[in-house]
Parts: C-alpha cells; structure tokens; sequence
C-alpha cells in the first residue's frame, strides 16, 4: 500500500482529490480564503504533490469552516471541508503544531462538548476556550449578553436526546 499524503487524505475523506483540475471555484466561494495561506484550490494541489510538511503545518486547514461552500461550487464534487477534516486528524496523529493560535485547543474544546452534549453549546465552548486560551472574556461579553437575552444560545446547556449515540460514534472511531 502507497503511504503518500493524498492516498492517507483519499482514504480519511472519501474524496478523490485527483478529480481536481484547479478550476478555483473552491476558492472563490470561500469565506475564509482571504485569511489563508494557500487557499483551498492550492492545498489539494500542494496534497496531490505530497508537500506533507507544508499541508499539515499550514494553517489552512484550521481556519476552513466547514461550511460546505467549496463542495457546492465544485464541479468535480469534491468535499474539500472533509479533505480539510483528514488533513486535521493527520496533523493531530502526526504531531504536527497547529498552523493557527489555539486552533487545536478549539477544536478540542469544540468535539468535547458535542461528545459529553450530544451536541454543541456556543456559550460552554466558548467560555471555556477563553479562559484555557487566555483570551480576556471581556471583549465578547457584551455580545453574549444581547444573544442569550434575546434566546439565540441557552445560558445552560441541555444534553440532547441523542446523546448517548453521538457517545457511541466517538467510542467507535478511536
């Protein structure tokens, strides 16, 4: 079996990443393209040519939000966002440092509280990523406030009724 990067991302995502033609719709669509290093059309090119170190210690794969904009604009319909999944459990795996500050510090926070909730809760997450990123809490308070006033994010959170399924799912994938 071929160890190389993009048979390890193939394999992780589901996605043939060979489909691309780098026709950079990805790129056009993506909300978080202008903060990027490479962007999205470049990273599949950067993992097709096993640039290894590069992809995995890029920041790109980090600020992607997973919202799915690069796989609705894709002709070939490759689902960059689950690419930039793989590209993130590889990166863990392989004990490479985060390409943005805290990035793997949220995400952790992010898949802990989905996993103890069955679901995410913005106000615990955040409030945690705060005070363990040492980000001074103050800067959103007001924001939090009017959100949770007006009932857009609960001030306790609810386990959801699935719960113990999305359990199930974390115990079967490690």
């Amino acid at each position: 079996m071929i160890n190389n990067l993009i048979s390890e991302a193939k394999r992780l995502s589901g996605q043939e990443i060979e489909l691309c033609y780098r026709c950079h719709k990805c790129a056009a669509g993506c909300p978080v393209v202008g903060a990027m290093e490479y962007g999205p059309d470049r990273l599949l090119r950067m993992v097709a040519l096993d640039q290894r170190d590069a992809v995995l210690r890029s920041r790109d794969i980090w600020l992607c939000a997973s919202c799915y904009t690069c796989a609705t604009h894709c002709p070939n319909d490759i689902d960059i966002s689950a690419v930039m999944d793989a590209l993130r459990q590889l990166a863990v795996t392989g004990g490479y440092p985060a390409g943005e500050r805290d990035a793997l510090l949220f995400h952790k926070l992010f898949l802990g509280v989905i996993q103890r909730l069955g679901r995410s809760h913005e106000a615990a997450m955040l409030g945690l990523f705060k005070i363990l990123s040492r980000v001074p809490i103050y800067r959103d308070i007001g924001a939090g406030i009017a959100l949770i006033r007006r009932g857009k994010v609960p001030i306790l959170p609810k386990k959801s009724g699935a719960a113990s399924e999305v359990q199930q799912i974390f115990r079967r994938s490690k």
